[in-house]
């Protein structure tokens, strides 16, 4: 039975049922608005309210629920994880046939997005192969140094946005390509704050993820570079329109507020003051998202 702390895992139990809620956490729903808005981040840019409903809504099925719930869910397979994981406190023990519950989530995600703009389904497709490479063994590579971040650095944040813009039909414009490729050093930024508090899981597992190789102290000072280097990309952005770069302060005060803490006190913070900068990191991301959207709108 879910734990008495968390009602709204209660309520939906008592709708689907013990057996199936496992399958609706390990999609880890939490995640989906945060996956949402970076997604149509790139389709608003792209359209402005002039985006049709249809095709945005599909795209959204497709990219958010389905491809990414279902890596979500294959890492949750692959990974029996015990304690917090990103976006899940307290999950559930990972059911029997998890794995191919999110393969078919994948699959279908991959087929239903031939139902939109070619390089929608092209980025869509690539991201459904990236999810498996990253989780599943033998090649496993969230388990190898240096892939685990590439693969999360060009899906989440390349891709992402440049998934949301190619589903309205647009070729690609020069600032809608130097900002993702600045989310792509961003994410850069977040994904080490997603592992520092999971060290002791991953080394259980034997995975040599990135923190674990370069260390806490190291990993989160890379951060910090790749956060200069992700606003230098939003700045030639900006610039390409005329834009003003002031307005990009907000989102480089944010993750100077998270970060320069962090590093001035991470021997002594806990995992659960980890897992918290992480969360602290996300609510930098919306700010950087905010930003851009103020600046490139179209």
């Amino acid at each position: 039975m879910t734990e008495s702390r968390f009602p709204v895992r209660r309520f939906f139990e008592m709708v689907l049922g013990p057996g199936a809620m496992p399958y609706l956490l390990h999609l880890r729903p939490l995640e989906w608005p945060i996956m949402s808005a970076h997604f149509l981040l790139g389709t608003l840019l792209a359209a402005g309210w002039t985006l049709s409903a249809s095709p945005t809504l599909l795209g959204w099925f497709v990219f958010v629920a389905l491809m990414n719930g279902g890596t979500l869910a294959i890492n949750s397979a692959f990974d029996q994880d015990e304690g917090d994981i990103g976006y899940l406190k307290s999950p559930p023990k990972p059911p029997r046939h998890l794995a191919v519950f999110a393969s078919w989530l994948l699959g279908a995600s991959a087929l239903l997005g031939f139902l939109l703009p070619l390089p929608f389904a092209l980025i869509n497709l690539g991201c459904v192969v990236m999810s498996v490479l990253y989780s599943v063994p033998p090649p496993r590579l969230k388990a190898r140094a240096g892939w685990d971040l590439l693969i999360n650095c060009v899906g989440f944040g390349l891709l992402t946005p440049l998934a949301g813009w190619a589903l309205t039909g647009r070729p690609f414009t020069r600032p809608i390509l130097l900002a993702s490729l600045g989310f792509a050093f961003l994410f850069a930024t977040l994904y080490p704050m997603t592992q520092i508090y999971q060290v002791a899981e991953d080394s259980r597992r034997g995975d040599r993820t990135l923190v674990i190789q370069v260390g806490i102290g190291r990993s989160l000072a890379l951060a910090l570079l790749a956060a200069l280097l992700a606003h230098g990309f939003f700045l030639a952005g900006i610039l390409t329109l005329g834009g003003d770069p002031q307005f990009l302060i907000p989102s480089l005060v944010g993750w100077s507020a998270v970060l320069l803490p962090w590093l001035r006190g991470w021997r002594t913070w806990t995992d659960r003051q980890h897992e918290a900068g992480m969360y602290w990191g996300l609510a930098a991301w919306a700010t950087t998202d905010l930003s851009l959207l103020a600046l490139l709108w179209p």
